[in-house]
């Protein structure tokens, strides 16, 4: 079993023991998160959902973000932030960014924003992973399930 399905299997345990409802906003892990969260055990119980905004119009017109450049921490919250308001999760884990091979809004490839919604509030990261964009999108998958395995273990 590899990094993320095992942090997985643990954000699924701390989520029915507390009663959570966990959903997940991803633009450049294009559904990794929510598959691997989809794939712990009992995830029906807890796991409300995920919207894959990889498009900037989709996180536009879904999930409520600003208008603007997407690859930063304000759009990470605000993915976050509409996806709990939207799937009526406890709280949400959302990840935007850069995953290469090219730079893109000025940010060189494998700078990522993890954040965190919850009613407690919100948290983001910035990340700067190394490798092809797959090795991208793994580095990002495992460190947002991460974050999300600490925002719940703090609820």
């Amino acid at each position: 079993m590899n990094a993320a399905a095992e942090l997985a299997e643990r954000v699924g345990v701390a989520a029915l023991e507390k009663g959570l409802r966990i959903a997940v906003a991803e633009s450049l892990t294009s559904g990794a998160i929510a598959s691997r969260l989809g794939a712990a055990p009992e995830a029906g119980v807890w796991f409300a959902g995920g919207v894959v905004a990889y498009a900037a119009e989709t996180k536009f017109r879904v999930l409520n973000v600003d208008r603007g450049p997407v690859a930063n921490a304000r759009c990470a919250v605000q993915l976050a932030r509409g996806c709990v308001e939207l799937l009526g999760a406890d709280l949400a884990v959302a990840v935007t960014g850069v995953g290469g091979p090219d730079p893109d809004e000025g940010h060189p490839p494998g700078t990522v924003y993890v954040a965190v919604s919850s009613a407690a509030g919100q948290t983001v990261d910035r990340h700067k992973f190394d490798g092809p964009p797959g090795e991208v999108v793994e580095q990002a998958t495992v460190a947002a399930i991460e974050m999300l395995r600490a925002a719940v273990d703090k609820l």
